[in-house]
């Protein structure tokens, strides 16, 4: 079964002396994990293009039960990513995540366009990265099956309070009265984090960083997003907590 898609390459594993196995996120086929035969040999037309973090155009070949990246031509490499350790950090920290929640054999066009657009904006210093950090996490899980809900307290329905609540673990809000008479576990978020959360995961795709937010607010948010990711997954990232390292 041929198929010709294109895709970034979110993880990159060397097999033998000059082969190595890509995972892919792609647009029609979701995660793909494929074998790509002498992509380790700079003289092998495949070596930039199954590179990490290189958005390319394959041709896969399905043999058995496995994928093999026939070919592959780069279409972006994202320099202005590899030529900072802070922000190549961060980048990683995007692919392993989407590694973890796109499914395999799904249409993926949305999460994707979201991946690319996240790592372009990061790439150009478009954006604090904190900002491009808690908006590729929250809509991220939303396109992936894990939608918060930002509408309203959970409990008596307000929109807007100054003291406005995060829960991540049931992924809604609490206003500060009701949180108040709550034992579970909250991330101030207030006015200001609570109006950017709010566009991180409803906003049209185009305008999804299209917001400015205090330095203060903007921790609020980080920290909402972040302990979001772990409680819907129950897990740790590994380039999360580099990223962590070296943001000091």
């Amino acid at each position: 079964m041929k198929i010709v898609t294109d895709g970034i390459v979110i993880r990159e594993q060397p097999v033998k002396e000059s082969d190595k196995v890509i995972t892919v996120l792609t647009r029609h086929n979701g995660i793909i994990h494929a074998y790509a035969s002498g992509a380790k040999n700079i003289k092998n037309a495949k070596s930039t293009a199954t590179g990490l973090l290189t958005y390319s155009q394959f041709v896969f070949y399905k043999s058995r039960e496995r994928y093999v990246a026939d070919e592959a031509n780069a279409k972006e490499v994202f320099i202005g990513l590899r030529n900072d350790i802070q922000k190549l950090a961060l980048a990683q920290y995007f692919c392993e995540l989407a590694g973890a929640v796109v499914q395999e054999e799904e249409p993926s066009e949305e999460q994707l366009r979201l991946t690319l657009n996240s790592l372009y904006v990061l790439s150009k210093s478009l954006k604090p990265e904190a900002q491009v950090k808690a908006a590729f996490e929250f809509r991220m899980m939303a396109l992936c099956g894990f939608m918060p809900d930002l509408v309203c307290c959970g409990e008596c329905a307000v929109y807007e309070h100054e003291k406005m609540m995060f829960l991540p673990e049931e992924g809604s809000l609490l206003c500060g009265d009701c949180a108040g008479i709550s034992k579970k576990h909250s991330v101030l978020t207030g006015l200001g984090a609570t109006a950017a959360m709010r566009h991180c995961v409803y906003s049209e795709f185009d305008k999804l960083f299209a917001f400015s937010v205090s330095e203060a607010a903007l921790g609020s948010l980080q920290k909402a997003s972040e302990e979001y990711v772990t409680a819907c997954l129950d897990r740790s990232f590994k380039t999360l907590d580099f990223y962590r390292s070296l943001c000091g």
